[in-house]
């Protein structure tokens, strides 16, 4: 794995929330991004982060010691600053959502490039939502996306990231709910099939919704059946994701209807899915197992510092895969699945059409 020698300056909008803690713990020791600025709400600006986060940090790991004495900056208030000094930021910010697109897009403009884990921008129609295994190719409308807003100048941005492609201009990318990461991939490795309809119910780890036990002891030996804006999501952004460029924007694939069920439960990280798909075409148990074990990640061969080596795990056992087991695979980059059977068909279609239904 190659290190960079000039890693890229990486700023953390949100850094005192559950992601943007993650965020932080994700990039420790990073081969190549840089943590140099921590921003948040006025109310923590100007403080170290490590003082700011006393009683506040919540990831298994300690706080970085490269980070613990970063002085946190304001958001909004700092931004002069923070355009500076990065060349990249991870956007966690906790605001309503123009207020959010409005930030996001400022620092885009400034010539910095915007990696968001909001939702804000998900159906921005030349901003792409990436899951990189699946729809990498979709990164090509970044060129549109600069040229629609005017964002060729990177006014903000060193000579340093100029040498890095970053000068061309600012962008935002955007990453998709949580929820449907943990069946999507396992769907897009079974296309040659012809997905067409797609139900499946998640249950849903406290941390999606910035959580701990600690901090949510309601939710201890309990399930909530409904997570208000869950369901939309889970159904409608696989589409995105699915979809293709057509002219200046993403078109979502209209090949496939999604219906979902989103259920909290008491898990304290790891989401997981139960899935049932029907198929155009009608494959065998042996064939969606080879075509799972088989998928071929695009990004195996770059040689990417987080990458999993194996994107998609099959469990045989049929008491697996279990959650406290197995949400780290590929150090938690990796997606498993099992318990793969075949759904009966009602009675009455049983003798005039083959079955191929199945449930994962």
């Amino acid at each position: 794995m190659k290190v960079l020698k000039n890693k890229f300056r990486v700023g953390i909008l949100g850094a005192t929330g559950m992601v943007g803690q993650r965020f932080i713990s994700l990039l420790e020791d990073h081969p190549w991004f840089n943590v140099v600025v921590v921003a948040a709400s006025p109310q923590s600006a100007g403080k170290k982060y490590g003082e700011v986060m006393n009683g506040r940090w919540n990831m298994r790991t300690s706080i970085p010691e490269n980070v613990k004495n970063i002085i946190v900056r304001a958001v909004e208030e700092d931004f002069d600053e923070i355009v500076k000094s990065v060349d990249l930021v991870f956007s966690a910010i906790d605001m309503d959502k123009q207020k959010i697109k409005e930030v996001e897009e400022r620092y885009a403009a400034a010539g910095v490039a915007v990696v968001s884990n909001n939702s804000a921008h998900r159906w921005t129609e030349d901003v792409p939502m990436i899951m990189p295994e699946l729809n990498s190719d979709h990164l090509d409308i970044i060129d549109i996306q600069r040229k629609n807003r005017g964002w060729l100048n990177a006014r903000g941005a060193s000579p340093d990231s100029a040498k890095r492609n970053l000068g061309k201009g600012g962008f935002i990318v955007v990453k998709p709910n949580c929820s449907l990461q943990s069946y999507l991939p396992i769907i897009h490795a079974l296309k040659k099939f012809g997905p067409k309809t797609v139900s499946v119910t998640t249950l849903q780890a406290i941390s999606g919704a910035g959580k701990t036990f600690e901090s949510w002891p309601e939710m201890v030996d309990n399930c909530i059946p409904f997570i208000g804006g869950e369901e939309e999501k889970t159904e409608k952004e696989p589409l995105k994701i699915l979809g293709s460029i057509k002219g200046k924007k993403i078109m979502p694939s209209k090949e496939i209807n999604i219906s979902a069920t989103c259920i909290r439960v008491a898990v304290s990280d790891g989401h997981m899915a139960s899935v049932a798909v029907k198929f155009k075409r009608k494959p065998t148990k042996e064939q969606i197992i080879d075509a799972i074990e088989n998928f071929k990640n695009p990004l195996a061969e770059l040689d990417l510092p987080s990458a999993p080596k194996k994107f998609i795990k099959y469990f045989s056992e049929e008491n697996r895969p279990q959650t406290k087991l197995d949400r780290d695979h590929e150090r938690g980059m990796g997606i498993t699945c099992g318990r793969l059977r075949r759904r009966p068909l009602p009675r009455e279609k049983r003798e005039r059409k083959p079955r191929s239904k199945y449930l994962f």
